[in-house]
């Protein structure tokens, strides 16, 4: 296993930069995941961490040491890409067997890897197939026992289940958690879907314009986004952003939103007036609570175990809400929406988490 640390890593071409003077440890054995937009830098980060990127500016060390010069071949890293990559004229036995073949690494070596690559990953009747023969899971397989056979101290994943349909994208999220478990090695994982990131990480970069906005367990990113990126970006479906104004009263903080009745808040660390309070889809019921909405049901969406109410407020704005009575609502409906003070999130007016500055009682 090993433990990685950036500091002050950056990537530029030219005057554009890609990667911004980030800072991250990455710690022995656990599964990281690289996550955000198209553009945000993460494969650009993963190659730089296997040598396939020159670094710019700053440092990687692997065990505490610096790895800036060091080639990819002599990093003791694995990497598994988007495309399989796969020989077409080679069986797959040769597929698992040709990298050890050009290290020369003795036959007997060869085969004892190959035969546990194929055991773990569960290709052993595949061995004598060619590519051609396989499904598009099956190569996949393929390519991380390529992977696995070199036996790496580290595992680099860039997007490999985006070229697989949905069913099978979770059959291999499966795999993966399973392997990762099985060999105990680092691993560093990169994707633009959110729902891998959740389901795989035990920790998430949340990755913007080449720089970190959070780094945290799912739960933490779910439960205590640091700004409204990381909201809006982690959660499907996706959170509720409404703008607000806070005021002082005769009964404490209150705050005024368009299509909303005026509502309590907690005081809090912000002297900002304006400021969005964000709520996720689940977290908000047909029915009347402690803040509340009039508005008519645009869209019903039957998800099978839930249904998604897409409801329009007065002012324009539409929420989402996720609701265990399917079939309750239709299109045209006018219902009340409710939601607790504990269920908000809220944010400054630079998209900044703003916490309660004491607990207090909310009640009406």
């Amino acid at each position: 296993m090993v433990g990685l640390t950036l500091r002050n890593t950056g990537k530029r071409y030219g005057a554009l930069s890609i990667i911004q003077g980030m800072n991250l440890d990455i710690h022995d054995g656990e599964f990281l995941v690289l996550v955000g937009p198209s553009g945000c830098g993460k494969s650009t980060l993963l190659r730089m961490i296997a040598g396939l990127e020159d670094i710019t500016d700053g440092t990687i060390a692997m065990d505490g040491r610096v790895v800036n010069d060091l080639p990819a071949s002599k990093r003791e890293l694995s990497m598994v890409f988007q495309s399989y990559a796969l020989y077409p004229h080679m069986t797959v036995a040769k597929n698992l067997a040709f990298g050890l073949e050009n290290m020369k690494v003795p036959r007997a070596e060869v085969e004892r890897r190959v035969a546990d690559a194929a055991r773990i990953l569960q290709i052993e009747k595949l061995l004598d197939r060619k590519p051609r023969q396989l499904s598009g899971g099956q190569k996949q397989r393929v390519a991380i026992g390529r992977s696995i056979v070199r036996e790496p101290k580290l595992f680099l994943f860039d997007e490999p289940l985006s070229n697989l349909d949905a069913e099978l994208r979770v059959q291999m999220r499966a795999e993966l958690a399973a392997l990762y478990a099985r060999l105990g090695t680092t691993m560093i994982y990169v994707t633009h879907d959110q729902v891998e990131a959740m389901t795989l990480a035990s920790r998430i970069v949340v990755l913007r314009a080449g720089k970190i906005e959070q780094v945290g367990t799912p739960q933490e990113l779910y439960t205590r986004p640091q700004n409204l990126f990381v909201a809006g970006f982690i959660g499907s479906p996706k959170i509720n952003m409404i703008e607000a104004r806070v005021s002082e009263g005769a009964n404490g903080m209150q705050a005024t939103a368009e299509g909303f009745s005026p509502f309590r808040i907690p005081h809090l660390r912000t002297r900002d007036t304006s400021i969005t309070i964000c709520v996720r889809p689940g977290s908000i019921h047909v029915g009347t609570g402690a803040v509340e909405a009039q508005g008519t049901v645009r869209l019903v969406e039957y998800l099978g175990n839930e249904t998604l109410l897409h409801v329009a407020l007065a002012s324009g704005q539409v929420l989402l809400v996720s609701s265990k009575d399917q079939g309750a609502q239709k299109a045209g409906d006018s219902v009340t929406l409710g939601f607790d003070h504990a269920d908000i999130h809220y944010f400054d007016s630079n998209g900044q988490r703003v916490e309660p500055l004491q607990q207090e009682s909310l009640s009406a």
